[in-house]
Parts: structure tokens; sequence; C-alpha cells
């Protein structure tokens, strides 16, 4: 790759220049005030960082607020009439059901077929691991509501959701998620980050092919090693429907087909040409820029790009992600049309034009890795935690 394609980070050679502390852009919360950390002589926020992060590439921290809450108030007055494409889409539901049906008859008819046979694996790639991502994406819309109006009806529907992947987790899915949107590039609470020692121990090619062939694994564990979330009423229905379902199959319709769904989840989360989706929603791609990498200039790093390409139609408009984040309570069939009336807000952004090259350069260009993410120190809130550090939130506070 040419030299220009430059990531976040400084060079190898160059890592072992690097300090304790890390400068920030941006002067704190907003405020004109420090959150934490000490002073430079010029003024500039500095924070201490993690020992592993020192010795190694570092990430690119900033102090300045995600982008989305700001361009969603510009568009609003802009455009106020945008916010009458929020809500519920009621073809979400059949969408589901149809997946869900297709991925049964699929388990059904390799029910009787060798695992380690070209047509088992073939048909696990090719339609059972599209079929589980479209899934995995569908949980994603329902987690914001958008399926039903009642939020019960969604945190049960998306239990539906959940059947063919084999394993329970749609219900501790919505609160990282949810989180997610609300502390985006937060250390310690957007689960969406890699950690230190991903950056560290896959900042290669090797190590991001092995990133990229078993990110599934990276985004179930990784969650659960950053916080825990609470184990509610409907973690527990979830677990117990998704047994009753698994033992079913197993039942029914015998090894090979659990064995399906679960090979499809893997696949899904891997080098398939869906789960670009996965890195190119937030690595940083794009050179960044003198200006930008000066903390000085407060000039912030683009963190969220969108793709616009045909893979969208079997995963949600999940590729329209700047509209995403901009109006989470904007469903996936709208979405499109939310571009199209705030065009002039969405056409300068960075965006991405395949998936299939987001990974393959993810892995062979030098200048982008795990490492590439924007990260902020402080700021952001937990969704659905009960703490002294959180308030509650409220459902229209999650959905805003």
């Amino acid at each position: 790759m040419a030299p220009s394609a430059s990531s976040t980070t400084t060079s190898a050679s160059e890592a072992p220049k690097l300090q304790n502390t890390i400068r920030l852009n941006g002067n704190g919360n907003g405020n004109g005030k420090s959150t934490g950390g000490d002073h430079a002589q010029d003024g500039s926020v500095v924070l201490r960082r993690d020992p592993i992060e020192v010795k190694y590439r570092d990430f690119f921290w900033t102090y300045t607020e995600e982008p989305h809450r700001t361009r969603r108030l510009q568009i609003i007055k802009a455009h106020p009439e945008v916010t009458k494409l929020c809500g519920p889409e009621p073809l979400t539901k059949y969408v589901v059901l149809g997946v869900v049906a297709l991925q049964i008859l699929c388990a059904y008819m390799l029910r009787n077929t060798a695992f380690f046979s070209a047509p088992y694996w073939l048909l696990a790639y090719v339609v059972g691991a599209t079929a589980n991502q479209n899934l995995f994406l569908a949980i994603h819309e329902i987690s914001h509501n958008l399926a039903f109006r009642s939020p019960t009806a969604n945190r049960l529907f998306a239990i539906v959701a959940n059947l063919p992947i084999g394993i329970p987790y749609s219900a501790s899915f919505r609160p990282y998620h949810l989180t997610h949107h609300k502390s985006l590039g937060v250390d310690g609470l957007d689960t969406d980050l890699p950690t230190a020692l991903e950056a560290v121990f896959l900042d290669s090619i090797l190590g991001k092919a092995f990133f990229c062939t078993f990110q599934i694994l990276f985004y179930a564990v990784r969650p659960m090693c950053v916080y825990r979330v609470p184990f509610t009423w409907v973690s527990a229905t979830n677990v117990a429907v998704q047994l009753a379902f698994d033992a079913v199959v197993l039942q029914t319709l015998g090894t090979q087909a659990m064995l399906y769904f679960i090979l499809s989840s893997f696949l899904a989360g891997s080098l398939h040409p869906l789960a670009g989706h996965f890195i190119a929603e937030h690595y940083v791609y794009e050179t960044v820029t003198p200006a930008q990498a000066n903390p000085d200039n407060k000039m912030p790093v683009p963190e969220t790009y969108s793709y616009y390409g045909p893979l969208n139609f079997l995963t949600y408009n999940v590729g329209l992600h700047n509209e995403h984040h901009d109006f989470p309570a904007v469903p996936w069939t709208r979405l499109p049309q939310l571009r199209r009336v705030a065009r002039e807000f969405y056409d300068e952004l960075p965006r991405h034009e395949s998936w299939t090259y987001v990974i393959w350069r993810f892995i062979f260009d030098e200048n982008v890795g795990i490492r590439c993410r924007v990260k902020r120190k402080e700021g952001g809130r937990l969704v659905g935690q009960r703490t002294a550090k959180t308030a509650d939130w409220k459902e229209n506070e999650i959905e805003a």
C-alpha cells in the first residue's frame, strides 16, 4: 500500500520515543475544565497511559466529543422532518422469521451430510454465514426497539432471532451495544474497542489475519472482560429458550444440524464478505494529517465510516453507519431516505467502497491495524447498570 494510506499511530521505528503520558485533543469535559491527568507546560491535558501501550504503538486518543450527537442536532435544525423517520419497521419481523425458517430448513437438509465435506461447508459459508450475519444485525436492529413499539416485545423477539445462532447472546448484546452508542470510543465502556493486549499481540500481518478469522470470538469474549452486564429475566429467558431449541434440534435433527448453526455463526464473523462491516464501521482508514494529529488544533479524526454498496441489502443497511449513529431510532428501511434528505451532511464524509477490500487492507496494509481506533479516556455512560457512578437510563434517553 502507498505510504499515504497512513493510520493514527506512530511507526514502529518511532515507538521507543513514546512517553508515559498521552496528550489529548480538547480540554477535558468540554466546559474548559480538565477531567483528569496532569497538564503540560503548554496547558494541554495529559493522561497516564497503560504501560503496554507505552512500549508499543498507541491508539489515537482524543478529548473531542463524539461527532454524532452534534451532527444529529445540526441535521434536525436544518431538516426537522427527519424526526418523522423514527420508529419501528413492521417488515423486520417478517424478514427475521423468513431467515430463521431458512436456517432451520438448511439444517434439516444437512442432517445426514458429513461435517467435513465440501457441500456442508459450502452451504454453511454461502447461505448459513450470510443468514446468521443477517440475524446478528436483526438483533442489532431490534436492540434499538425498531421491530415493535413495545420494548418487551422487542426483547422477546430478539430471542427468536437468536435461535439459529446456536448460542444465547441477544439479551446481553443490547446493553453492551447501547453503551457503545452512548460512549463511543470511551476506554473501559465501549466494548467494540480493541484492548491494549490485542493491539500488542495482533499488530502484524499474521496477528491481524488471526483477528479477522476469529473476530466473532473476540466480540463475544471481550465485553465480558471489560465489564459485566446484569443477568436479568430477559437474560434467563434467552438462555432457557436457546438451550431448549438446541436440545430439540439435537434430538430431532441430530448433531450435524446443530453443528451447522454453530459453523454458520463462526463463518459469519470470520473471513466472509459481510464480516467486513465489523472492521469498516469504526477503524480509522483515512490519512491522519499533521494538523489532525496535533492535539493543539483540536481537529477530530473521522471515527465512523459508511458503506453504500449492494451488501446492505443483506445486512439491514448497517453500512449506512454514520446515519445509524446519528439517528439510532431510524430503522433500516428509512436510513437511505435520511441520507437523501441530509445529503449535504454525509456526502463529504469518508466511506468504504468494499467490505471485502476492507478486510484485505486491514490484514496486509501495515498502516491499518488493531490500534487504528479513536479512544477517549472519559465521558459516556453505561446502559442497563445501577451504580453510584452511572444514573439509571430512561428509554427515551437510550434511543435518542
